[in-house]
């Protein structure tokens, strides 16, 4: 069961990897699956602006909260704490995450962020942040 504690997050911009329009689930024209990159893992991409990490070298900032609709928008990211986010492979309890390619957390030594709990793809898990 994925959860969060002690969350502590900022408010900064969303970029077009990240200010996607969902919409209300199952209205025209909105996304399915409606999740957004809701729970993916984000880099600094311009001045108080964040967008997807995407690669094990980006620097992570945190993960996002929020569901920004479009570009400019608040994201809200959780920066320390225990988050919840959407798994990219297996992983077990213990396992350190990194982003892949689609910003969802997968099972890497190198890096800084501890799952609290097992999953497999899709799934949402608790992470310990650590970013510092």
């Amino acid at each position: 069961m994925a959860f969060e504690e002690s969350l502590r997050s900022i408010s900064l911009d969303a970029d077009s990897s990240v200010g996607i329009y969902t919409g209300v689930p199952g209205l025209p024209g909105s996304a399915n699956p409606n999740g957004g990159k809701q729970y993916h893992f984000v880099k600094i991409t311009g001045a108080h602006t964040v967008g997807l990490a995407t690669a094990l070298a980006d620097p992570i900032v945190g993960v996002m909260q929020n569901k920004p609709q479009m570009v400019g928008q608040a994201a809200t990211v959780g920066i320390a704490g225990v988050s919840k986010v959407q798994l990219g492979g297996t992983v077990a309890a213990g396992d350190f995450l990194v982003p892949n390619a689609a910003g969802a957390g997968v099972m890497n030594a190198a890096g800084k962020c501890v799952a609290l709990s097992g999953g497999a793809t899709g799934d949402l898990v608790p992470v310990l942040l650590r970013f510092n």
